[in-house]
């Protein structure tokens, strides 16, 4: 019964702190936007975009009621997966745990864009003809069910500790607002911070209708995937001012929140094989 009461209080602490982090992060970003904007993103999308994260976290909260930490420390209680049979005193397992876990968003993100049945959820988050940070928020609800589902399952076969993953969720909140920001950085920031970060300018080439570059630049947080295995584009061929953003079918689709919930399953997919080849 303590067992369980303290994984109850991990879940309940961590959802508090995620939720300050992610208030402060999206209140600056949104500034940002406003006094420096890159480009017009107009904001009567948020409604839906906002929508989307409302209705994703209820069903988060009701079906992994203990989130990703929590589930981390039933692991460890048990002492379940790889690095919880190591020493638990090894200072390098946080970190490990980070790293990895970063890995594995990046080859998820990868796979969404490979297997049309996951496509067809994704699109939902390229679909979104400006890019600002209520984009970070905008994934249809079934997609944010899969991807704790595939989180959780990494968590509990390698043993993550509970710290790695509470820093990988805070970094990966933070790091999806800030690379789909509308934020103009100057070009000496630009360099300087891509050298650590995937920036606006580098995700903003990933969120392209052209097929080639909506197939590039799949990390969340720091460009190195994308450098080791091959997906790495520094610049848009039509240049960081002319990236036309949205899905590469004709079809767009309007941002209401009741069609971007049912996009996943309209008849008419014709634009899905295009977006695949």
């Amino acid at each position: 019964r303590c067992a369980a009461t303290g994984r109850w209080a991990v879940a309940d602490g961590e959802a508090l702190l995620r939720l300050g982090s992610f208030a402060s992060l999206f209140a600056l970003f949104a500034a940002m936007e406003y006094w420096r904007p890159f480009r017009v993103a107009p904001r009567q999308r948020w409604l839906a975009n906002l929508g989307l994260l409302v209705i994703a976290s209820a069903l988060l909260r009701l079906l992994f009621p203990l989130a990703a930490t929590g589930v981390a420390l039933w692991a460890q209680q048990r002492g379940w997966g790889l690095m919880n049979a190591v020493d638990s005193a090894l200072w390098w397992r946080e970190l490990v745990g980070v790293v990895v876990l970063d890995l594995a968003i990046y080859w998820q993100h990868r796979l969404f864009h490979r297997l049309p049945w996951l496509w067809r959820l994704h699109r939902v988050h390229h679909a979104d003809t400006a890019v600002d940070v209520s984009t970070g928020l905008r994934f249809h609800p079934l997609e944010f069910l899969l991807s704790m589902l595939i989180k959780v399952s990494v968590i509990i076969a390698l043993g993550i500790a509970p710290l790695a993953v509470l820093v990988f969720e805070l970094l990966l909140n933070g790091c999806a607002m800030f690379n789909h920001s509308n934020i103009a950085l100057s070009s000496r920031w630009e360099r300087r911070a891509r050298r650590l970060l995937i920036t606006p300018t580098l995700h903003r080439i990933h969120h392209s209708r052209r097929r080639e570059e909506s197939q590039r630049n799949y990390g969340f947080s720091v460009p190195y995937w994308d450098w080791l295995f091959g997906s790495y584009c520094a610049r848009s061929a039509d240049g960081d001012d002319g990236v036309v953003l949205g899905l590469p079918a004709a079809k767009q689709y309007p941002s209401r929140l009741s069609l971007l919930l049912w996009l996943p399953f309209h008849r008419d997919q014709r634009g899905t094989e295009e977006e695949l080849q």
